[in-house]
């Protein structure tokens, strides 16, 4: 008798909860970034958001082409959290050095939506860590050949 294995359905990246964070968070650094060039705040409150969009677009290309299933070489859920949290980080920076001096009400939009994009960074981050540890891939992932079998 056949043992046929049903085909996992694939989901695309785009309806995935993944996906949804990664657009939330494009979308947030773009409307941060937009604040900040209308408002003229200083350049690299402006780098650091353009930067930001380009490496959120190169991820979201990455997962929507399934390019991460072709190029196996490199981990990458361990280069999305690891980019994850340096996101966190210079948003916060950002943010805060946005909100602090309080020039115009266009630069402390910026900074909000700065400071809104380093938490859903985080969630993001936190999203693709547990992903990681409940459904593992490579060689660290348990195989029923390393089970022990019992002896009656």
């Amino acid at each position: 008798m056949d043992n046929v294995q049903p085909k996992i359905k694939h989901r695309p990246f785009c309806f995935s909860v993944k996906g949804h964070v990664k657009m939330l968070r494009l979308a947030l650094t773009v409307t941060s970034m937009t604040f900040f060039i209308i408002a003229q705040a200083p350049e690299p409150y402006i780098v650091i958001t353009g930067f930001e969009v380009t490496v959120i677009l190169f991820f979201i290309l990455l997962y929507v082409l399934r390019l991460d299933r072709l190029m196996k070489w490199l981990f990458w859920p361990l280069l999305d959290i690891i980019n994850s949290l340096v996101t966190t980080v210079f948003m916060l920076i950002v943010s805060v050095l946005a909100l602090i001096p309080e020039t115009t009400t266009l630069t402390v939009g910026g900074g909000v939506f700065a400071l809104v994009t380093a938490v859903c960074c985080l969630a993001d981050g936190a999203l693709i860590y547990r992903k990681l540890l409940f459904n593992p891939s490579g060689p660290y992932q348990k195989k029923p050949v390393h089970e022990k079998k019992e002896v009656l």
